[in-house]
Parts: C-alpha cells; sequence; structure tokens
C-alpha cells in the first residue's frame, strides 16, 4: 500500500488564502495598515537573495508588506546590530526576518538575538527557543513549527511515539526535539556521529530528517509503516533521507521538493501575520 503523502504544498497554499482574508480584515480595522515583515539580507550570496525574494512574494500573496534591508558584504556586527534595533523600535514592523548565513566576520548569534522577541517571527532566538522548550508563549523556529503543522493537519499521532531526530541545528533540529516533546513523544536526537545510528533510525515511529546532508538517512533503516519527515533539500531535488526506498513502506511521508520547505516560509508569513494582530489589532 502506497503511504499517504504530506503535501506541505497544497497546505501552504491553502493556508495563503486564510491569510489573506485575515490580512484584509486587519487593513479594515487599523485603516489601511497591514502587517510588515523586514527581511535583512547581508552581502550577494545569489541562494540568499533568493530565499528573500521568495519570502517578499510569499508577503505579497497574502496581502502584507515586506521592507527588503541590503547590507553589503563588509558590514560588521555592530553596524547589524544598529541595523536590528531600529528596526526593534519601528512601530511599523511586525517581524524580522536576517538571512542565514551571514558574513564570516558578523557574530551572527549575537545579532539573531538582538531581534526583539514580539518580533522573532523566524523563531531564531535563544529567549524564543528558551520560552519556546519551557512552554511559555514565543513563535517557534520556521521549519519544525512547520513540520508541527503538517503532522497536526494530516493528523498523525504522536503522543507516546518514538521520534528520532537525526540532526542538532540550533534552529532545526534542536527545536523540532523539543516540539516533539511537548506533544508528549518519547524523542531520540541523533546526528552524523552518533554510533550505530541504523539501529537507532529503526525504531523510530517518526523519523525526522535534518542533518543536512544527501540521502545520509538510508531507506533500508526506517522500519514499516514509520511517517518519515524530510526536512533537507539538495542539489538534484533529493532530501536528507532516501525516500525512494519507503514511499510503499512508509505509513506517511514528507515529499522533496513540495513538503517541508513550502511550510517553512509559510509558518515566517503566518506569524508575521500573527505578530500585525497582536499590534495593529
Amino acid at each position: 500500500m502506497s503511504a499517504l503523502v504530506l503535501d506541505g504544498k497544497a497546505l501552504a497554499a491553502a493556508t495563503e488564502e486564510a491569510l489573506l482574508a485575515r490580512v484584509a480584515q486587519l487593513k479594515e480595522k487599523s485603516g489601511g495598515k497591514t502587517p510588515i515583515l523586514a527581511t535583512i539580507l547581508v552581502g550577494d550570496d545569489p541562494a540568499s537573495a533568493t530565499y528573500v525574494k521568495m519570502k517578499g512574494n510569499a508577503c505579497r500573496r497574502v496581502g502584507m508588506d515586506s521592507l527588503a534591508v541590503e547590507m553589503p558584504a563588509s558590514t560588521t556586527t555592530d553596524e547589524l546590530l544598529a541595523k536590528i534595533r531600529e528596526l526593534n523600535d519601528n512601530p511599523d514592523v511586525h517581524g524580522i526576518l536576517l538571512q542565514h548565513p551571514v558574513p564570516e566576520q558578523i557574530d551572527e548569534r549575537a545579532c539573531f538575538d538582538a531581534i526583539a522577541l514580539a518580533k522573532d517571527v523566524d523563531g531564531v532566538t535563544c529567549l524564543g527557543f528558551g520560552r519556546m522548550a519551557m512552554g511559555e508563549e514565543a513563535y517557534g523556529c520556521a521549519t519544525p513549527q512547520g513540520i508541527m503543522r503538517i503532522l497536526e493537519h494530516y493528523g498523525i499521532e504522536i503522543e507516546g511515539k518514538h521520534a528520532v531526530v537525526v540532526g542538532r541545528s540550533p534552529i532545526l533540529g534542536k527545536p523540532m526535539a523539543m516540539m516533539l516533546l511537548q506533544k508528549n513523544a518519547t524523542v531520540t536526537i541523533c546526528h552524523s556521529r552518533t554510533r550505530d545510528l541504523p539501529s537507532l533510525v529503526a525504531q523510530a515511529d517518526i523519523v525526522v530528517g535534518a542533518v543536512g546532508r544527501p540521502e545520509f538517512i538510508r531507506g533500508e533503516w526506517i522500519k514499516d509503516g514509520a511517517v518519515v519527515v524530510d526536512a533537507g533539500y539538495h542539489p538534484g531535488g533529493v532530501g536528507d533521507i532516501e525516500l525512494s526506498a519507503i514511499t510503499e513502506r512508509a505509513s506517511a511521508y514528507t515529499p522533496v521538493p513540495g513538503g517541508v520547505g513550502p511550510m517553512t516560509i509559510n509558518t515566517l508569513i503566518m506569524q508575521s501575520v500573527e505578530s500585525g494582530e497582536k499590534s495593529l489589532g
């Protein structure tokens, strides 16, 4: 029997329709104001520029405004911090996105953490992560929050399940594990240096691939009936998991592309709308 395809692209499109109505309603209530997401791009990395452009387009599709801030590759940490403080103090800006990665001379973590909690719609600050992990109010990191929304939408049972997260990055693997734990999964965090990784993956009811290596997680490791979430994307249209080997054995899986990726941007936009509603509503 073929696995259920967890179609993030379709879910994102449906969510955009609802967000468009929310933004229109907010605009009417606030005298024409809309939520504004400020995107900061430092340097001229073409992939980063493409991602920022995609996020601006997503804003426009739901009737939001975006403010594109472009800074040269020679920008210092102090200059970037000053720009973030300026956006924090701007009452017309409701969300701030600092595009990763920044040039190597910049202290990226210091700059992420300078973003005001109320405007941290990408969920990248230490304070936001800590509050989320403690079950307090905060915007979840966009990719893992997008994954949780996919699982919820498709009715994937999480409570009591054994989830294995392969990856430990501060903006994906670690928050993913905390979010699954909040929903009463039993969570094992693995990574590229984990000993006997295949046997740990084989125990998983839910597998999340977030290690950043193409098809690093082999299909033969995954047990029949598991839910497979692939958060990777690499040249050639492959993810972190060998999906071609599990489409007939898994109970459900996220395709690559069209699974997790669209929900990452969609979650960023949704959380920007929520921030705008809190401020303007």
